[in-house]
């Protein structure tokens, strides 16, 4: 994967009626990307390509980037013929080689479709982005991509880096020996992490990174990969915070943020169930100093023994990590280690039981998250278990090796579509809230009083 260069080479567009398609954009070898006359943009869903249009994208988000993909040729709609290939050379050019261009989106948005193309026969894996398919249209790019949540919680437009460095120095003051507190600064300074630069921000969910280590193998982690063929985007915390610190950091923001969220489990840690020892008492400071404030946990839900622990000192909710509800397919992607998909589900049944918010951390991808089999296994799940919140997150790994992972797994039909999916799960579960951000208990309070009323004689 290459990051194209910002110049961008512009067809002429004949008369000014708005096309049925958009315009296919495509890259050279330069890094240059540009749209290609008479060649309308394609999408993937699985084994299935369709040609994208204004009523099926929207403009590509704010804060997104664009990336052209090496060893690989983009599959486009040819107008002249109506058929859909590869084309691996410039029509206009023919000595010039084109290659594919995805968008990997802002936070917010779920992917459709992802960028099409085909592989040469030496391509290696992509690194650990999402791939959606992009177009043009008169004058913007455009997404294949649903808005699953407004918040501007990472619009990087709201975060000047000046405020972010006048936080930091705050910090430095306010918690001069707290080693979390400088984690969090590497975390905004060095990789720009976003949840980092809230808590230098003073506002929405500040993240409390705790656990060095993991009971699974993710194939997308982030922060630990042992394919020596993909490299993680960020270090793992090397030291475990104390209590104390950890107590520190989390007081410090909700006392100055209104309907402040502190978080468990990031991006640059293991699962934070790991990390029991530390965070159980951590908890236990924070709610004996305040009752105000929403103690999440995103995690694997690998422990449910553990979890109760946690949940007894406090934590108001947890968000679970799921790529799928089919265990074959689960175990496929989270490689677990000393626990399986039933221990998830115990934690998640738990969590319920307790009258606590419980979220999904639902890693999608077209072509397996809404073949038939994923969308009616959803669907039952849901029923038996009925999680207040799935937050639809695009999964960062190459589709197409994911899918031939998943298919070894279990059977998968032709997708229905991603748009579909979502329709038909919000229909048949309508207090079941969709989004993508951690949200504060001000928010679900409602869903979980009425779920508490069901429950009486």
């Amino acid at each position: 994967m290459t990051r194209p260069k910002k110049t961008r080479r512009k067809k002429s567009r004949a008369g000014g009626r708005t096309p049925e398609w958009l315009t296919a954009v495509v890259a050279n070898e330069k890094g240059e990307i540009f749209d290609l006359e008479g060649y309308a943009a394609v999408g993937a869903d699985g084994a299935q390509c369709t040609s994208l249009t204004p009523a099926t994208t929207i403009e590509l988000p704010h804060g997104s980037e664009l990336m052209f993909l090496p060893d690989r040729v983009p599959v486009l709609l040819d107008l002249s013929t109506g058929r859909i290939g590869p084309v691996d050379r410039n029509p206009y050019a023919p000595d010039e080689k084109i290659f594919p261009v995805a968008a990997f989106n802002s936070p917010g948005v779920v992917l459709t479709h992802t960028c099409a193309y085909e592989e040469h026969a030496h391509a290696s894996i992509l690194p650990l982005f999402s791939y959606g398919a992009v177009g043009w249209q008169q004058e913007g790019f455009r997404s294949a991509a649903m808005v699953v949540d407004t918040e501007p919680r990472q619009d990087l437009r709201r975060m000047p880096q000046d405020r972010i460095v006048a936080g930091v120095h705050q910090m430095q003051k306010q918690l001069p020996d707290n080693r979390l507190a400088r984690h969090l600064e590497h975390c905004a300074l060095t990789y720009g992490c976003p949840a980092g630069k809230n808590f230098f921000l003073g506002r929405y969910e500040a993240p409390l990174p705790t656990s060095q280590s993991c009971n699974a193998r993710c194939l997308g982690c982030i922060s630990l990969q042992s394919d020596a063929q993909l490299t993680s985007s960020q270090n793992r915390i090397a030291f475990t915070p104390s209590a104390k610190e950890i107590a520190e950091v989390a007081l410090t923001h909700i006392r100055r943020v209104e309907h402040a969220v502190v978080s468990f489990g990031q991006g640059c840690e293991g699962d934070p169930l790991m990390a029991a020892r530390e965070i159980e008492p951590a908890i236990r400071l924070i709610r004996e100093a305040t009752a105000e404030g929403t103690i999440n946990m995103n995690t694997n839900a690998s422990l449910p023994d553990t979890l109760k622990g946690l949940l007894d000192a406090g934590l108001d909710s947890i968000r679970v990590s799921m790529n799928s509800v089919r265990e074959p397919c689960y175990t496929a992607y989270f490689r677990p280690r000393g626990y399986g998909f039933d221990q998830v589900v115990e934690s998640i049944d738990l969590t319920l039981a307790r009258g606590r918010h419980v979220a999904i951390n639902y890693l999608n991808c077209p072509g397996f998250t809404d073949c038939p089999e994923e969308a009616a296994a959803l669907s039952v799940f849901l029923e038996k278990h009925p999680v207040h919140l799935i937050q639809w997150r695009n999964l960062n790994f190459d589709p197409r090796r994911y899918l031939e992972f998943m298919q070894t797994a279990a059977p998968l039909g032709p997708a229905v579509g991603m748009d579909r999916l979502l329709q038909m799960i919000g229909k048949r579960f309508p207090r079941l809230r969709f989004g993508y951000f951690n949200p504060p208990r001000e928010r679900f309070a409602d869903q979980l009083e009425a779920n508490q009323k069901e429950k009486l004689p």
